[in-house]
C-alpha cells in the first residue's frame, strides 16, 4: 500500500514536458557552377589495323627455286625492286640465244630480198616496158615479208629477254612478308601465289559509326566526277601493348559506299602514315596489322553549350539550378548530346 501511493504521488507530481519540434535538416547535394563556351566533340570508336595495299606475290615464269632473299622469311622487311627469290635461268637463257640467232638468220634473209628486189628494178628498167604490172616482178611482197620476219625475231628477243629477268621474282614496293608459300628447291608455275606481302607506308583501320554519330563529325564526302576537296578529321588511336597504353595519329581519308544492312554502321576508313618507324617515342612499337585500337575522332565544335555530369539531369530535358536564394529550380534545357 505505502509503494503504491509513493508511485501515484511520483506521477501526480512529475514536471511538464515541453514538446520541440525537429528543425528540418536541408539535404546535401553536389553543385557545380556552369559555364558555356566552345566544346570540340569526339567520336569514339574501335577497329583492328589492316594494311592499305596486301598483294599474292606470283612468278611470271615457270622453274624451280634456286635461291631465296634473307628478307624472304615472314615478318620480315624489303625494300622496293629488292629480289626475294630466283628460279632457274637456264632454260630462258637459251631461248635468248636462240631468239638473237633467228634475228641474225631473218637480217640475212632482209638483206639478199633487198638485193634481188634491186636488181629486178634494175633489170625491169632496162627493158624499157614502164611501170611493172604486179608487185611481184619488182619482189615487193618478198621484201616486206622479210621485213616482217625480222620485226618478229626482234620481239621475240624482247621477250626472251624479259622472261629472263622474270626470273628473278622482285618486290613490287616496300613491304613486309606476311607468308610464303615456297621454298628453295621447288618447282613454280606461272600464276601460283608464293608468297603474300603487304605494303608498309601507310596502315588502315575501318572504324564504324552509328548514324546518331554522324552528325558530330564533318566526314569526307564522295561524289560521282567529283575528287574529294574535304580534308578528313584528325584521329588519334590508342592501343594497350604490354601493360601500356601507346598513341598513334591518323586521319580519316574515306568513308566506304556502303551502309551495313544488319548494323546500320557506316564505315569510315583512318589512315596512319609509316606505321612501322619509330616516331618521337622510341619505347612506342609499331602500329602492327592486327592490332585492336580505340579511335577518338576529332568532330566539329559546338558554341556557347555546358558541359554537365550526365546524374545532373533530371527526366529527358530537365536540371536542378540553385536560385540566389539558395532554393533548388527545375530548368528546362536543349540537349545537344
Amino acid at each position: 500500500i505505502v509503494a503504491a501511493l509513493l508511485a501515484a504521488g511520483m506521477v501526480a507530481l512529475k514536471p511538464d514536458v515541453e514538446t520541440q519540434v525537429a528543425a528540418p535538416k536541408p539535404p546535401l547535394v553536389r553543385a557545380a557552377e556552369v559555364t558555356l563556351g566552345d566544346i570540340p566533340l569526339i567520336v569514339r570508336s574501335q577497329g583492328t589495323v589492316r594494311p592499305r595495299t596486301e598483294s599474292q606475290l606470283a612468278p611470271e615464269v615457270s622453274g624451280r627455286v634456286i635461291r631465296v632473299s634473307g628478307s624472304f622469311a615472314e615478318g620480315a622487311f624489303f625494300e622496293k625492286g629488292e629480289v626475294l627469290l630466283k628460279v632457274d635461268p637456264h632454260d630462258y637463257q637459251q631461248a635468248v640465244v636462240q631468239a638473237r640467232g633467228d634475228v641474225a638468220r631473218t637480217k640475212l634473209q632482209l638483206a639478199r630480198e633487198e638485193a634481188e628486189a634491186e636488181v629486178a628494178r634494175e633489170e625491169w628498167k632496162d627493158l624499157g616496158a614502164g611501170e611493172a604490172a604486179t608487185a611481184l616482178t619488182l619482189r615487193e611482197p618478198q621484201l616486206e615479208d622479210a621485213r616482217a620476219a625480222v620485226a618478229s625475231a626482234e620481239a621475240n628477243v624482247v621477250t626472251a629477254e624479259r622472261n629472263l629477268e622474270r626470273t628473278q621474282i622482285r618486290a613490287p614496293y616496300a613491304g613486309r612478308l606476311r607468308k610464303k608459300n615456297v621454298g628453295v628447291g621447288q618447282f613454280v608455275t606461272v600464276g601460283s601465289p608464293v608468297a603474300t606481302i603487304y605494303a608498309v607506308d601507310f596502315a588502315e583501320v575501318r572504324l564504324p559509326l552509328p548514324d546518331d554519330q554522324l552528325a558530330y563529325v564533318e566526314l569526307p564526302m564522295h561524289y560521282r566526277g567529283e575528287t574529294a576537296r574535304q580534308k578528313g578529321p584528325q584521329v588519334t588511336l590508342e592501343a594497350d601493348f604490354a601493360g601500356k597504353v601507346f598513341e598513334w595519329t591518323g586521319e580519316i581519308v574515306r568513308t566506304e559506299g556502303e551502309i551495313d544492312p544488319g548494323s546500320r554502321m557506316v564505315h569510315a576508313v583512318v589512315q596512319v602514315k609509316n606505321p612501322y618507324g619509330r616516331g618521337d617515342d622510341p619505347d612506342r612499337p609499331p602500329l602492327a596489322v592486327g592490332l585492336y585500337v580505340e579511335a577518338e575522332i576529332q568532330g566539329s565544335t559546338a558554341e556557347a553549350v555546358a558541359v554537365l555530369p550526365r546524374s545532373a539531369l533530371r527526366g529527358r530535358s530537365q536540371v536542378l539550378v540553385i536560385t540566389p536564394e539558395d532554393r533548388l529550380e527545375f530548368r528546362d534545357v536543349d540537349l545537344l548530346r
